[in-house]
């Protein structure tokens, strides 16, 4: 019986225009008219989170920023994992000195010290995740998303850091050279012991506390609910949805998925522009009725 859907958003939930399809959103409804609880788990923040399911007029939980902070359907935090304040100025200076444009998600909002990296960056994600989309239209949409989400803009981020009740919750890197250029700060934060380090896309990494992961928030936000793992689909494509897709019983790979995720899954649905998740959620909802 599965009473759970835990789902990624980019490159699984997003079509290439970076929204919920309508098909994948009647499937939502349809779950939940079946008994079945949808959360959305992804490497965003809430702010940038929430409006793209809104707009769908879905309301799911969410587990954010990789499992760093976790909000119930009412957007009540109920899981709050920062970084350190040494390993936050650790990877900073570490970033800084090898030239590497990098965000802070804090508790408070996405920052950033460069309007035009950040519309860069999201271009190259979305012609990562949609080799069909030149960067020219990348842009456009890039451009169009950023005035949906809470970006704050700061010339740097030295006193942002030393800021009182401002918790970093995580930090993304990014680079044009995709992992060539991250390979080697991955290695050597995964080396601290105390940092997570996944990627979500081929020009990022995306580092955390060690205990902020999607599988260990997953087991921690369906424990709290009496819902076992043996009973939780998850879907997802890329490296920092390992852990769930590990960790649930039903772990399914986008067909768009990295082959890493791919070998891990119990099964593979079709890409995130064939509503791949919607197809998953009814064969969740056809296991249940089979039972």
């Amino acid at each position: 019986m599965i009473k759970l859907i835990a789902s990624d958003m980019d490159g699984t939930l997003l079509n290439d225009k970076m929204q919920v399809s309508a098909g994948n959103a009647q499937a939502i409804l349809d779950a939940k008219a079946a008994g079945i609880q949808f959360v959305v788990a992804t490497g965003r923040g809430l702010s940038e989170a929430q409006p793209l399911l809104a707009a769908q007029n879905l309301h799911p939980a969410f587990i954010t920023l990789n499992g760093a902070q976790v909000f119930d359907e009412q957007h009540k935090l109920v899981v709050d994992i920062p970084l350190s304040s040494a390993m936050t100025t650790y990877v900073s200076d570490d970033l800084k000195a090898r030239g590497i444009y990098f965000e802070l998600i804090t508790n408070q909002g996405i920052y950033s010290d460069s309007k035009v990296a950040r519309i860069q960056n999201v271009a190259d994600l979305l012609v990562d995740l949609n080799p069909d989309t030149s960067y020219k239209i990348a842009v456009v949409l890039a451009a169009a998303r950023l005035e949906l989400m809470n970006i704050n803009y700061v010339d740097n981020y030295d006193a942002l850091l030393k800021t009182p009740g401002i918790e970093i919750m995580k930090i993304i890197a990014f680079s044009p050279e995709h992992q060539a250029a991250l390979d080697a700060p991955k290695a050597k934060f995964n080396a601290t012991g105390e940092l997570v380090v996944t990627s979500s896309s081929a020009n990022n990494i995306e580092i955390n506390n060690i205990h902020a992961q999607k599988g260990s928030a997953l087991t921690e936000f369906t424990k709290q609910r009496g819902i076992s793992m043996d009973e939780v689909m998850t879907l997802g494509d890329n490296l920092n949805d390992e852990s769930m897709i590990r960790q649930a019983k039903y772990g399914v790979a986008m067909g768009n998925a990295v082959p890493e995720i791919k070998a891990l899954a119990w099964r593979e649905t079709t890409t995130n522009l064939e509503d791949g998740v919607a197809k998953a959620i009814y064969q969740a909802i056809a296991i249940n009725q089979a039972e």
